[in-house]
């Protein structure tokens, strides 16, 4: 049994050196407000062993349509002024693409943003998945990309039916949980349901999902917590964020 208030004094770093989602980009989504707070929270990221960064900002459809336009924009100015600065972090960007009506325009349209390989990030709704959830998935894979979705152990619908992880998965999903749903920052199920899918194997992929300094401080507290040396060894080796 995992016992979250069990604490060292000292924090140890994270167990991998790159980030593939978070939302540090200023100003575009509901991170990073500006500039300034992005270089803060990147910082905090360095501090905690990470040396790569490819953010994901979210596209949804009305809320952030984002594009590849608005998002190297944002990139631009914070690489400026990170290279103002004499920090030196690998940057990158992608996107959180929600499947919704935009996302199949933009895969219409072959503008969706990717990571190195064509990986591709994909979030469900925390609402309810799409009723054409497995289709969609398949046709990623048939045009050549290599969709990992995004904090499945936060989508409570699959809790009853756990079933639907390893239909999706056994099908060429790969899944990328949260290190705050390990460190307990969303509540008990999100981070008991990231503990199954670590036990059963269907873990690709960690990301911080980071937006705000409170993240940061979740995050360190959780480094210097005994549960954190128990999710390291399960995952150490086993995950491809570096092979991006």
């Amino acid at each position: 049994m995992f016992n979250f208030f069990s604490r060292r004094s000292t924090p140890e770093k994270l167990f991998f050196k790159t980030d593939i989602h978070c939302h540090i980009l200023p100003g575009i989504d509901d991170g990073s407000p500006d500039v300034e707070t992005s270089v803060a929270l990147i910082e905090g990221m360095q501090e905690m062993g990470i040396e790569r960064i490819f953010a994901s900002p979210h596209v949804t459809d009305q809320v952030f349509p984002n594009t590849k336009e608005t998002a190297d924009k944002a990139l631009d100015e914070l690489q400026a002024e990170l290279s103002r600065r004499g920090n030196s972090i690998i940057l990158g960007h992608s996107a959180e693409n929600r499947i919704d009506d935009l996302f199949m325009q933009n895969f219409k349209d072959g503008t969706l943003m990717v990571l190195p390989g064509n990986r591709l990030l994909v979030e469900n709704s925390f609402m309810l998945e799409p009723w054409n959830l497995d289709q969609v998935l398949f046709d990623l894979q048939v045009k050549g990309y290599r969709p990992i979705l995004v904090h499945p152990e936060r989508y409570s619908y699959y809790y009853g039916k756990k079933d639907r992880y390893t239909t999706i998965h056994n099908a060429g999903t790969a899944f990328q949980i949260n290190i705050l749903s390990l460190a307990g920052h969303y509540g008990r199920d999100e981070k008991r349901f990231a503990e199954y899918l670590i036990e059963k194997g269907m873990v690709d992929y960690v990301g911080t999902d980071l937006h705000r300094s409170s993240h940061l401080e979740s995050i360190n507290r959780y480094l210097a917590s005994k549960d954190y040396l128990r999710h390291r060894a399960a995952l150490d080796g086993k995950i491809g964020n570096e092979l991006i």
